[in-house]
């Protein structure tokens, strides 16, 4: 364990939706929502706890009009069949709340200094009639059992729209080879703070289980974390597969002066430790439109395991 990590305090400032994967030479790549909602940036350091005074790149930055244009959120960097992949979502400024998930694929092996094309938004499988036609972010991939899935929230409804999360098995890194599956909406009091949102999904595995947190309710101190179990070897594309926490796993503490913990990232530290990577503010009171306001900060949390192999979220 490398000494200087700190743990549930603000580790890389005003980067909201924070992402960390460790590649398989050891090294460690940040991502995140960055203030301006204008780009995609990276770092890349050798060791967890260099990542916040390491170098970051923008290596992609907003179209001028049309899509890809306005609200650039929630990047995830994940490497795939050879190739890295960078999954986000972004709207237009003509129609800024017309969020749909876009893919980047790299020409080389360095995330950092080789180019990124553009491959569009996320296509759907042929049958699928739905999928990403309404307010859709918060893409994420994990593989089990060979094969991948990406996971996604989506909007439905009318008036107060609902968003709920979605799961498809993937046919390449930038296609569903399925319809997509409704996995949770959001059914209780701590979901529906503000608005109705389940959304920010991130899966860790262990002991034959799949955990996937997501992050529920509005931005501000009401935001927290719910988590879903279903079985490795069971059917991830069938709901009946997964089961619901009655309560959220991670939630504001004002006695620690955490509010609105969320939309994480799974890593481990270099001892092999699994570590949860979110997003929290330190006040409770937040000026102006919280979506807006930068103070959401990148945090980390070492994760403890209970008897039952289930993670256990604290702030202790």
């Amino acid at each position: 364990m490398n000494a200087t990590l700190t743990y549930n305090k603000p580790w890389i400032l005003q980067r909201a939706d924070p992402y960390v994967c460790r590649h398989t030479d050891g090294s460690y790549y940040f991502t995140a929502s960055v203030p301006a909602y204008d780009g995609i940036v990276l770092r890349r350091a050798e060791h967890l706890s260099d990542l916040p005074e390491a170098e970051e790149v923008e290596i992609w930055h907003c179209h001028e009009s049309g899509p890809m244009s306005q609200h650039i959120w929630a990047p995830e960097l994940h490497y795939l069949e050879g190739r890295w992949y960078l999954y986000f979502a972004a709207s237009r400024k003509d129609d800024i709340w017309a969020l749909r998930p876009y893919v980047l694929e790299c020409s080389g092996q360095d995330p950092i200094r080789d180019s990124w094309r553009e491959l569009g938004k996320m296509q759907r499988a042929e049958e699928d009639e739905f999928s990403f036609e309404a307010f859709s972010l918060d893409g994420t991939v994990f593989e089990n059992h060979g094969k991948h899935y990406y996971v996604w929230a989506e909007k439905v409804g009318v008036g107060k729209q609902i968003s709920n999360l979605y799961i498809a098995e993937m046919e390449t890194p930038h296609k569903l080879k399925t319809v997509q599956v409704l996995l949770t909406t959001p059914d209780y009091d701590w979901e529906r703070v503000g608005f109705w949102v389940n959304e920010g999904p991130s899966v860790i595995k262990r002991g034959g289980k799949v955990f996937m947190t997501y992050s529920a309710s509005e931005t501000g101190a009401a935001y927290c974390m719910g988590m879903l179990t279903a079985s490795e070897d069971s059917d991830l594309l069938d709901p009946r597969s997964w089961k619901k926490e009655r309560h959220p796993v991670l939630a504001t503490d004002a006695s620690k002066g955490i509010y609105g913990p969320g939309h994480n990232s799974f890593t481990v530290d270099e001892d092999g430790n699994d570590i949860l990577v979110y997003h929290a503010r330190i006040e409770s009171k937040i000026e102006g439109d919280p979506l807006y306001n930068p103070n959401r900060h990148a945090q980390l949390m070492k994760i403890r395991w209970d008897d039952n192999n289930r993670p256990v979220f604290s702030y202790e």
